[in-house]
């Protein structure tokens, strides 16, 4: 049997912030200045560039969203064309509901009210969901409804705040 000397237990720090983004509409702009801000502020943030098209949700990020305090998503254009955004907004949504993490939605060059109502992009990008998830249409649906969730909480709208 070891005795506790004969090893330390490092705690794993866990990131303060998880950012939901839309690599090709942020990547370099926004979620890039919002990135070097917590930096400069020494705010842990976790940001997952490894995604590859058709990979499934890895445990790595669930863990990241569920140990993270606060997620910022960055609704964008093109953010509900990705499979891998609505499931992070939906893992996301349940840590809200069911850890009290705090969630903050950025709306970067989209409407609220296109998020909310699924116009737009966003009715673009559902019907080819529903078109290749056809057989899961319960999967189509609770994006949807994390979608109308996120917007009815305060955030920013970068076409009215800079």
């Amino acid at each position: 049997m070891a005795s506790a000397s004969s090893f330390s237990f490092i705690p794993q720090e866990t990131d303060d912030v998880f950012i939901s983004f839309r690599g090709e509409d942020t990547r370099h702009t926004f979620t890039a200045h919002l990135l070097a801000a917590f930096y400069r502020l020494k705010i842990r943030t976790y940001v997952d560039y490894k995604l590859g098209r058709g990979d499934e949700i890895s445990p790595t990020l669930i863990r990241a969203i569920e140990e993270s305090k606060v997620s910022v998503i960055v609704l964008s254009k093109n953010y509900a064309t990705s499979k891998w955004c609505l499931e992070e907004l939906v893992k996301i949504m349940e840590c809200r509901r069911t850890k009290g993490q705090i969630a903050i939605p950025v709306f970067y060059h989209v409407d609220p009210s296109d998020v909310r109502n699924q116009t737009g992009s966003y009715a673009d990008a559902f019907a080819n969901h529903e078109q290749r998830f056809k057989d899961n249409v319960q999967k189509v649906e609770l994006w949807r409804a994390s979608l109308r969730e996120v917007t009815n909480l305060s955030g920013w709208d970068c076409l009215v705040n800079r």
